[in-house]
């Protein structure tokens, strides 16, 4: 055994572990060993009656409000297990402080994750909060729904259907990031060339509706991502990151990210790959083995990503993952998932179709830039083969559609498509 996130030692009985039982009791729950040591020896605790009184009598004078636990006295090896399970009325606090675990540590919350578990134990959450400000309009959602939907007539009782109004509050939080003005983060949005210190293009897209958010993403997509290939008088689509996958990711983003972190979602886009990263690690509840596996959704922000679900945006059941993967199903390259503490990364590779392409094929191919065209003499210093086997390769490469060619003549160079 081994330390872990749901999962301490305790070589003896000292006050030091009502922290661990506040951020078990506050999260995902967990239990404590008591009479093992750091090293996940069993070590014994002598008396264990005496000990299972003591935890007991720590934890109902120090945690408040009280814990649900059980104490599993073990006394073939002198060991006791403290079982704290997830409460319902958050905070849990030790000496008037909250705490959460850190990997197989615990620490203290911060003040935005405090009001969160405030929130949390009122069955509230952010988006449901009333906004600050009252004055909004929403010319752009009202067209979406139109548009989507089919609804007639957008007022303020579809609003309050969409959850977003109520007589008592007013406009909710979620409301504000729909509407066509708002004071709160968006997109940070960067092209890159060859490394990351050459920037082609640079925007930031905040302060309107997050439709608009989500379309602006998009165009940026299309610009980097999206071309056609002409050949006689047909005209080829071709999208080097599959842009259902693009969506997704990007809608993700907003209807999962964490909003009450002044922060913008980041969109890197590179020669060979696309990262979204979006504020807020996985919601209470569920694990990266169930978030990756598709398995459990719990949605961060359910009103928005009802108005989401409504525009088509995403799917109801949480199927954005496995909905990633599939449109890279006739790639090489296929989609990856960073998941941290307080961010979640998704890494979208550029397009590589198995095309049978022979081993000189794939050499040459892995020698061209999707941005930076190279000539042919370039090349040949690379290679272990002529000048006349190279132009035969090369040509073949563009026949399949995988390499293009920039210039004529003399200043004839060639990039490769994905």
């Amino acid at each position: 055994m081994r330390k872990t996130k749901t999962l301490e030692f305790r070589e003896e009985i000292s006050n030091s572990f009502l922290k661990t039982v506040s951020a078990f009791a506050n999260y995902e729950g967990g239990s404590i060993l008591f009479g093992v040591d750091d090293a996940a020896r069993v070590v014994g605790l002598g008396n264990v009656r005496a000990a299972c009184l003591d935890i007991e009598n720590k934890v109902n004078d120090s945690i408040s409000p009280r814990p649900d636990y059980e104490l599993l006295p073990n006394t073939k090896d002198s060991t006791v297990e403290l079982v704290v399970r997830p409460g319902r009325s958050k905070p849990y606090l030790y000496r008037a402080k909250a705490y959460r675990r850190s990997d197989s540590s615990t620490v203290e919350v911060d003040p935005i994750e405090f009001r969160r578990l405030v929130l949390e134990g009122s069955n509230l959450s952010y988006e449901r909060l009333s906004s600050r400000s009252q004055q909004f309009t929403f010319e752009t959602l009202g067209s979406a729904l139109k548009s989507t939907v089919g609804i007639k007539n957008f007022d303020t009782d579809t609003l309050r259907t969409l959850e977003l109004y109520s007589d008592e509050d007013g406009y909710n939080n979620a409301a504000a990031l729909l509407a066509d003005k708002n004071d709160l983060p968006g997109f940070d949005m960067a092209q890159f060339g060859e490394s990351i210190s050459v920037i082609l293009r640079r925007e930031t897209s905040a302060g309107k509706s997050v439709l608009l958010e989500y379309e602006d993403a998009v165009r940026m997509y299309r610009d980097c991502y999206c071309c056609e290939r002409i050949s006689g008088f047909e005209r080829t689509k071709i999208e080097r990151i599959p842009s259902e996958a693009f969506r997704e990711a990007i809608a993700n983003a907003l209807v999962h990210r964490t909003w009450d972190v002044p922060a913008h979602a980041r969109i890197a886009m590179y020669p060979d790959r696309v990262e979204v990263s979006s504020p807020g690690g996985l919601p209470t509840g569920i694990s990266e083995e169930e978030y990756l596996a598709g398995m459990v959704s719990i949605r961060r922000n359910p009103v928005l990503a009802n108005v989401f679900y409504r525009l088509g945006l995403i799917e109801a059941f949480g199927t954005g993952v496995q909905r990633i993967r599939d449109a890279y199903a006739s790639s090489k390259t296929t989609p990856r998932f960073l998941v941290m503490e307080n961010t979640i990364t998704v890494i979208l590779p550029v397009t590589v179709a198995d095309l049978g392409l022979t081993d000189d094929q794939r050499l040459v191919y892995g020698l061209l830039s999707p941005t930076v065209p190279r000539p042919s003499g370039e090349l040949l210093g690379m290679v272990d083969f002529g000048r006349s086997k190279l132009s035969r390769i090369l040509k073949e490469l563009i026949e399949l559609g995988q390499v293009f060619t920039v210039g004529a003549g003399r200043g004839l160079k060639y990039k490769r498509g994905n």
